[in-house]
């Protein structure tokens, strides 16, 4: 699967802009604020229905303007796809493709594999959990449609229940059975969830490890660890032991809602202890976890985009990167960097075809 040729209107800081890609490699090279990243993310919003970095649609317009739309041409299984993304203030973001709109973005996620690696992925390191799980969600969504669409309708249930202690509280009233109910589609669906997100990663961390290895000092011993409050309970019997606290703080303070990952290094925290080079290098080890977890999973090589890559690491690990991606294990890999020398000596010493694009 690759990327034929983009079209942006109104996207970010593009009035319009069309762009034919090569089916390997892609350089978007220049200077700071001219839209490289832009570029890479309107690819993302094809395949995933909204931004990697900012996912309110009104502030992806381009200043002046009222909508934006992009369109893909993309080649899978020798196959044309024409996905087309589009928005306009007022109304509902649209996604279609061949020209049929879908109903529901979520059946269109894993359509189109892809992985990003991006300075923005620090977010993983230093945000909340929130962000984690976020990452977690996306991986397996990707390539499970049934937990997806439990993880949507578990969301609303947590929702609901606490819509409804809020209700108790401002009511000075109390129902246990309509809250059972609650309770027991919230275990019923986050019991399946937490088994699915167990079982990969089961998978996901040998993966990791590898991935690690390769790109970084060998006597650095990381940890990527699954916490879940349901690795010490059921859930039904977690929510009827948390009833008081939820119901003085009016929302559940119990769940797979409430699950994290732990990243570490030799023991300890990366957020605390890592260098940056060594939360660098485990932000990209993550991210090439996912992109071979993805492309196992859907029989298919993801596309790659490498924004940045290439700041802040040193240059042994620069060329390590750079060894992996000269193979072929990766399908269509884009590349944005602010030093075109750079870059174009990177490619030419790989052995596969490339186009670079100056903005």
């Amino acid at each position: 699967m690759f990327l034929k040729a983009l079209t942006l209107v109104n996207y970010k800081n593009f009035d319009s802009k069309s762009f034919d890609f090569d089916p390997t490699i892609n350089c978007l090279v220049g200077q700071n604020g001219v839209g490289k990243t832009n570029v890479l993310d309107a690819i993302y919003h094809l395949a995933f229905s909204k931004s990697y970095f900012n996912p309110v649609s009104t502030q992806n317009i381009k200043h002046g303007n009222d909508f934006f739309m992009i369109e893909g041409t993309f080649e899978k299984e020798e196959r044309e796809e024409k996905i087309v993304c589009s928005f306009k203030k007022g109304l509902k973001k649209i996604i279609k493709r061949n020209g049929k709109t879908y109903e529901k973005f979520s059946d269109h996620i894993g359509f189109l594999p892809l992985v990003i690696i991006s300075p923005a992925d620090r977010n993983l390191i230093i945000e909340g959990s929130d962000t984690r799980r976020k990452f977690m969600d996306g991986v397996i969504s990707q390539s499970d449609k049934g937990y997806l669409q439990d993880l949507i309708k578990y969301n609303k249930v947590v929702s609901q229940r606490n819509s409804l202690l809020k209700y108790f509280s401002a009511n000075h009233t109390f129902d246990g059975d309509t809250l059972a109910i609650y309770n027991e589609q919230m275990h019923s669906l986050g019991s399946e969830i937490f088994k699915k997100r167990t079982a990969f990663m089961q998978s996901f961390v040998p993966i990791f490890d590898k991935e690690y290895e390769n790109i970084a000092d060998k006597g650095e011993k990381i940890g990527l660890d699954y916490q879940s409050q349901l690795q010490h309970g059921n859930l039904l019997d977690l929510l009827e032991s948390s009833l008081e606290k939820d119901r003085m703080l009016q929302y559940s303070s119990t769940g797979i809602h409430k699950d994290d990952l732990d990243f570490s290094i030799d023991g300890h925290a990366i957020k605390k202890f890592g260098s940056q080079g060594q939360q660098k290098s485990f932000l990209i080890a993550l991210k090439l976890a996912q992109f071979h977890f993805i492309k196992e999973q859907a029989k298919t090589k993801p596309i790659l985009l490498l924004d940045d890559i290439f700041d802040k690491l040193d240059e042994s690990r620069v060329a390590q990167i750079v060894a992996l991606v000269d193979n072929e294990n990766f399908g269509q890999i884009f590349i944005s960097d602010t030093h075109p020398e750079r870059t174009e000596n990177v490619v030419k010493s790989i052995d596969q075809s490339y186009k670079i694009f100056t903005l």
